[in-house]
């Protein structure tokens, strides 16, 4: 039996670009950079313990240890696509300051983001882990790039996307016309079409959220986080399967291939911090993806992709995935009348009840 032709992401680039005549190329270099920068650090995470040679330990500006494959990942990521002509500049999770390009390179009209390796704590572990990164255009052309530059709401991006490094290498993109997925054909050592058109189904039964977080939440994410727990007894009459991977590009993945929620809300553990995930290298690329396959994504009280950034690693909540769930969530918050809060230890089947 004759398999399907599938496209190579080179072959669908080409075909995205003849939508507009006059564009340069370079967008489609640029994408393309970045699926060898995700293919090398495929190869490098593969290795697991054979590969590691004691390096990390320092502190990133987020004021976490990074293990050695943070630091080679996102070295991985500078050095692949800072010659090719497309960037004024790049921003990335393990770094304080933006990254010039080099003046030995050419610049372009294009900014990266990224973050190289989300979830980096499960490598031990041997669970999936991933790249996300996202395309903004350069406000000042080929100029030294600042801070300010990258500051753009997420409804601005060009293209965002991500690579899961699991039993199979996925890149899953959006350049703004709905979500694609690509698997790494390890004979070809090409990204092949695989799961074109993906859509969050707009209902779901699953839902991911820290629940070690708990007695910090805000009420209207334990409301919510109730309602599911107490399954056809409660509010919502039926059953929810709760789900925790500790790492966002797995959680965003299967929440694309089958729906799903995810919540990492703000709550009170640290007031310091408005949220836990950063806007411009989590956030704003992956509620990008979720929203073109039809989903949604919030900080919980407004889409995420309106807010305008203040800061290069500014954090926030977020809350994505099925729609019609996304949607309830953001009323809870945004309800003004005082919650009664449901409680499934009270409840008539409960471990304790409610006296008469």
């Amino acid at each position: 039996m004759t398999s399907p032709h599938r496209l190579t992401l080179t072959q669908f680039l080409i075909e995205e670009r003849r939508r507009f005549p006059h564009a340069s190329g370079d967008f489609n270099s640029l994408i393309l950079n970045v699926a060898l920068a995700c293919k090398s650090i495929a190869r490098k995470v593969a290795f697991g313990a054979l590969g590691a040679s004691g390096g990390g330990g320092a502190v990133n500006v987020q004021g976490e240890t990074q293990i050695e494959m943070d630091v080679v990942s996102n070295q991985v990521f500078l050095q692949v696509n800072e010659w090719c002509g497309c960037l004024a500049g790049m921003a990335s999770e393990e770094m304080a300051e933006p990254y010039q390009i080099p003046d030995c390179y050419p610049k372009g009209k294009y900014l990266l983001v990224f973050d190289p390796l989300d979830g980096s704590s499960n490598i031990d572990v041997n669970v999936a882990v991933g790249s996300i990164f996202s395309v903004l255009r350069a406000p000042n052309g080929e100029q030294a790039v600042t801070e300010q530059d990258f500051l753009q709401p997420g409804a601005s991006q060009v293209a965002a996307g991500y690579a899961v490094y699991g039993p199979a290498t996925m890149l899953v993109l959006t350049v703004g016309n709905g979500v694609n997925g690509f698997t790494l054909d390890l004979e070809l050592g090409e990204f092949m079409l695989t799961h074109p058109a993906m859509q969050v189904p707009a209902d779901t039964c699953e839902f991911a959220i820290n629940a070690s977080n708990s007695r910090f939440w805000e009420p209207p994410v334990k409301r919510y986080v109730d309602e599911c727990m107490a399954g056809q007894t409660g509010a919502r009459g039926k059953d929810f399967n709760m789900r925790w991977i500790a790492s966002m590009v797995a959680e965003a993945h299967r929440i694309l291939m089958r729906g799903g929620v995810f919540l990492y809300p703000r709550d009170s553990k640290d007031a310091s911090k408005p949220g836990r995930l950063r806007l411009l290298y989590e956030a704003n690329p992956i509620g990008f993806l979720i929203e073109q396959a039809g989903g949604r994504a919030s900080t919980g009280r407004m889409p995420v992709l309106d807010v305008q950034p203040t800061s290069l690693h500014q954090r926030i909540g977020l809350v994505f995935g099925s729609r019609n769930e996304v949607d309830r969530i953001e009323r809870y918050h945004n309800d003004v009348q005082p919650l009664e809060m449901f409680n499934p230890l009270f409840n008539e089947h409960g471990l304790f009840r409610m006296p008469a």
